[in-house]
């Protein structure tokens, strides 16, 4: 096999040239240099040690924190003819055995294990014996203390640095804000190594936030109108709403099943493997599921709770569009989202992390009800600056009707004061609506001058405007669990009239579209050959036992649509071919596309 890198990634996995930084962290790894990498989700981290690997004489050691990603990546690898083994606990004994002696043979190229099986069992001493090209550590956020899904046993990786002081070592991620990235660095000892930060931007992906009125419903809407024919994540935050969610798009005609670790261990691999292998599936789950899912064609993912941070959700919503097709990522939420995550912050933490993830929370709100473009608040946040709109968030396609809003933020901060900052949204509305309540009764709100002084506006506009409040600190709510409202300092300019308040309102003026064949089919004809193609697809992945995707992407299948390959040379052209893949199912497809 030729050692030149393009000349891999061409007849290996079938794309004519690099993306971005791919081909200067490539050269990188090669010169046997130290890297971090921070790279969007779909903008091909995998590729910048997949291709060293086979450019490189021994062995590639790729360090992943789940076992769905190892199985989805290995086969993904021998499809393409690539020696790739993953060595985890879901292997018998003789299957590890015999893993083991492939390695003591060199017949494996590129091999994944977690980071509990570099530590156990003298398995490092193992490896001492073998000749080692490269370590790649994948999700190399989660060594960090300060990142959204910190693992303690990526703490033990620096080791790799003293043991193995000769050997290159990369360290991806496509999450990690600016104190994340020091902490990768500093705790992986890649000091003398080179950061490559490709950018934190999807562009393919649409947000799109709305307010909770009927969340489930609102859900529904959001799928039948844009992803009725697509695979979907909804994410909740309880499993017992995991469970609803899932039976109720069922009983809606939805193909949804539900994923949360109060479910047995059968179950959730079952439901993933369903997930992966199938079409048109939703997976109703909370964050247990997603870390490491390599399915590239997730139309949508929906957040009917609050993620903790901003970091969760651009993982979160990273699962959408790996492939580059249009997605989008949907949120709603509500007042009642920001008191539930603000009490959950308080558990279990020092006061120093708590102060921390508060912090970042408040950014996740700011970003919520954000009037500007969507993109650049969330790339703001990484350290990216975007100069121009984006164009394609709710922001930017269907702009917020805007208004000042002082006068009635004046008069519920001060309704909030005089009734001493001990009760609740519900209470405090019906003080300025004027409500007849046995509270207000007993606790002699209806004596106060400014009873019953906002019915300028319904409950719900107070409640959007209260939510607006506490997401930009001008509130807080108290961290007992009583949901009690608190003035802080920051609303002092505005009681005393020298700042001005702007709300928006969450309604959008026309529903936008994702829908990827609207965008990329062009007619009929070329709809139902699209379809045929994937029908081929998912037969031959059922007898193969493998997702459809591991055969060739929907980006794949859509390019031969538009290309229409007649001969087996043309059709190796095709992006996300390669040559093995054309000697195996280039005279399947070749038939179908000249039928």
């Amino acid at each position: 096999m030729s050692r030149d890198p393009s000349h891999i990634l061409q007849s290996v996995f079938g794309y004519p040239k690099f993306r971005g930084d791919q081909s200067a962290i490539i050269e990188h790894v090669l010169n046997k240099r130290d890297a971090l990498v921070l790279m969007p989700t779909g903008g091909g981290k995998s590729l910048c040690y997949q291709v060293p690997a086979l450019c490189m004489e021994g062995l590639t050691i790729v360090i992943s924190p789940l076992i769905a990603l190892m199985q989805n990546q290995v086969e993904a690898l021998r499809q393409l003819g690539v020696k790739a083994a993953a060595l985890n606990s879901a292997h018998s004994q003789e299957e590890q055995f015999a893993i083991r002696d492939a390695l003591k043979r060199g017949k494996i190229t590129l091999l994944y294990i977690a980071p509990e099986r570099l530590f156990a069992a003298r398995f490092i001493d193992f490896l001492s014996s073998l000749e080692i090209a490269l370590f790649a550590i994948d999700e190399a956020h989660c060594v960090s203390q300060w990142g959204h899904d910190f693992r303690p046993e990526y703490l033990k990786l620096s080791i790799l640095h003293e043991l193995f002081p000769n050997v290159p070592r990369i360290a991806l991620t496509a999450t990690a804000d600016a104190p994340t990235q020091k902490d990768i660095i500093e705790r992986l000892n890649l000091e003398y190594g080179r950061v490559f930060n490709s950018g934190f931007d999807r562009p393919n992906i649409q947000y799109r936030i709305t307010e909770k009125k009927n969340a489930y419903n609102q859900l529904v809407s959001f799928i039948k109108n844009t992803h009725a024919q697509d695979s979907g994540i909804v994410y909740c935050m309880s499993r017992r709403k995991v469970e609803q969610i899932a039976e109720k798009l069922v009983n809606e005609g939805f193909t949804a099943l539900p994923y949360h670790a109060g479910l047995t261990s059968d179950r959730r691999f079952q439901n993933q493997e369903r997930f992966l292998k199938e079409d048109k599936i939703i997976m109703v789950a909370t964050i247990a599921f997603g870390m490491g899912i390599d399915k590239p064609d997730v139309r949508f993912v929906a957040h009917l709770d609050l993620p903790k941070n901003l970091e969760a959700y651009y993982q979160e919503t990273g699962r959408a569009g790996r492939d580059g097709l249009p997605a989008t990522a949907w949120l709603a939420f509500g007042h009642q989202d920001i008191v539930k995550i603000r009490q959950l912050l308080g558990e279990n933490l020092s006061q120093e992390q708590r102060q921390i993830e508060h912090q970042k929370f408040t950014a996740l709100l700011g970003y919520c009800e954000t009037i500007e473009c969507r993109r650049r608040v969330l790339l703001d946040y990484f350290g990216e600056k975007r100069q121009e709109d984006c164009g394609n968030c709710d922001n930017c396609l269907n702009p917020a009707d805007i208004h000042d809003a002082t006068e009635a933020a004046q008069l519920a901060l001060s309704c909030m004061y005089r009734t001493g900052q001990l009760y609740g949204v519900g209470h405090i509305i019906d003080v300025l609506l004027g409500a007849d309540t046995e509270k207000i009764k007993n606790s002699g709100h209806d004596k106060l001058p400014l009873y019953g002084k906002g019915n300028d506006l319904k409950r719900p506009e107070w409640q959007s405007l209260i939510r607006q409040l506490l997401s930009l600190g001008y509130i807080a709510t108290d961290l007992e669990g009583y949901g009690s409202l608190k003035l802080q300092e920051k609303c002092r300019p505005l009681l005393k009239g020298d700042e001005r308040f702007a709300v928006r309102k969450f309604e959008f003026k026309k529903k936008g579209s994702t829908k990827t064949r609207e965008i990329l089919l062009e007619n009929p004809e070329e709809e139902a050959l699209f379809d045929q193609l994937r029908a081929l697809r998912l037969e031959l992945a059922k007898k193969q036992n493998i997702p459809p995707y591991v055969i060739f992407h929907d980006k794949t299948l859509l390019e031969m649509v538009q290309a229409r390959p007649s001969s087996l040379s043309e059709f190796g052209l095709i992006p996300g071919v390669g040559e093995v893949k054309t000697e195996k199912y280039g005279p399947l497809f070749l038939e179908l596309l000249s039928a």
